[in-house]
């Protein structure tokens, strides 16, 4: 069932003005799915708790969004969908939406428009990757190291190949438990132009080029998977380099002071949003639908931005981006999209890892095993 535009107007109105939202047509609950952590708290903190304030909507949170797809398949084959909201990156809402397990989302009629009037589909423009796929942020995936563990005489790692320099920067790395971005900085240090970076990977020699060099430091690595883990092996010293979210990264610099640097050369710029599984009832397929409408208008981006170094990916937010809620710094400086920390930066390629995911995946977890 999809809203009206009569409907969502009223919808926007009642919300703006704090009221109920009536009841009848709409699930009193609803489940959300995301990645836990501080992005999980900065959600909770921008829309969810406002949501449910000013809806009485009961929130339940459920950390599973790195295993969305695997869970949304299983749920889909069981036809018993519990999940009403679901936080994910871009190519995998492009593997759900071509699986059918997305709704499709018009953005005008579905989304809201910016304060001044400009369409949601042209507030958002190209971060609308796919017909499923409501974006939140513009994330990228770097690399912290530990400051006080660069060897003495030596410059502060800043380029994406002193991941694989073992004898300048020696001590363990972490990396993420996939091969997405592993394999393309591996490609990079291995002499492939950045250009041509998919065009290599879509062949099985590039493949096995890539799972190579990544063979060069394999024994140096503590694989991760929830973004949490490299902040805290950094903390702990138990490695010198590893890859996360920049917004972890800022939460384990800037909030809790640890001596960690971010080194920005080559990071990965990514898409986060949400999507809302088909096969949900009439009445939860109205609430999801009123959430990502308010969730993702103008002020709740910007409001959003207050809480993690996360770009907005409306046009219409970024001049709202403002302070740190209760730092106090300028928010700005911190964010990826930022000119002097995208100096260098690697470029996702969603349609490429639609289309090769679960193959290149079967690849690196027998390499992981070997």
């Amino acid at each position: 069932m999809k809203l009206t535009k009569t409907l969502l107007a009223s919808t926007a109105l009642t919300v703006a003005a704090g009221g109920a939202i009536a009841e009848g047509h709409m699930a009193g609950d609803m489940t959300l799915v995301s990645w836990g952590g501080a992005y999980q708290q900065s959600q909770i903190n921008a829309y969810a708790t406002p949501y449910s304030e000013n809806t009485g909507v009961t929130i339940t949170w459920d950390e599973s969004s790195a295993e969305a797809v695997a869970k949304l398949r299983a749920m889909n084959e069981a036809g018993n969908i519990t999940w009403d909201v679901v936080d994910v990156v871009a190519a995998d809402a492009l593997r759900l939406c071509d699986e059918g397990l997305a709704m499709e989302i018009d953005p005008d009629e579905q989304l809201a428009p910016a304060p001044d009037g400009t369409s949601a589909e042209d507030d958002f423009g190209d971060l609308l990757v796919g017909d499923c796929f409501i974006p939140q942020i513009v994330y990228s995936t770097t690399f912290g190291y530990r400051t006080d563990m660069v060897p003495e005489g030596v410059e502060a790692p800043n380029d994406i190949c002193d991941v694989f320099d073992l004898e300048t920067y020696p001590g363990m790395r972490s990396l993420e438990k996939r091969p997405i971005n592993n394999v393309e900085w591996a490609l990079l240090c291995d002499g492939v132009a950045k250009e041509d970076v998919y065009d290599v990977l879509a062949t099985e020699e590039g493949q096995e080029q890539a799972l190579a060099k990544l063979d060069t430091i394999k024994d140096s690595v503590i694989w991760w998977s929830a973004g949490a883990d490299t902040p805290q092996l950094l903390a702990d010293g138990e490695v010198f380099i590893g890859s996360t979210y920049n917004g972890r990264l800022f939460s384990a610099i800037v909030e809790q002071n640890q001596p960690i640097g971010m080194m920005w050369d080559a990071q990965v710029f990514d898409l986060d949003g949400w999507i809302i599984p088909t096969g949900l009832s009439p009445e939860r397929e109205a609430r999801a639908l009123d959430f990502v409408y308010f969730a993702t208008d103008t002020q709740r981006l910007a409001d959003q931005a207050k809480y993690i170094s996360y770009g907005p990916a409306r046009l219409s937010s970024a001049p709202l981006v403002g302070q740190h809620e209760t730092l106090g710094i300028d928010m700005a400086p911190h964010m990826p999209t930022d000119p002097e920390n995208a100096k260098n930066t690697f470029l996702y390629n969603y349609e490429f890892w639609a289309d090769y995911r679960d193959d290149i995946d079967a690849k690196f977890q027998a390499w992981l095993a070997q």
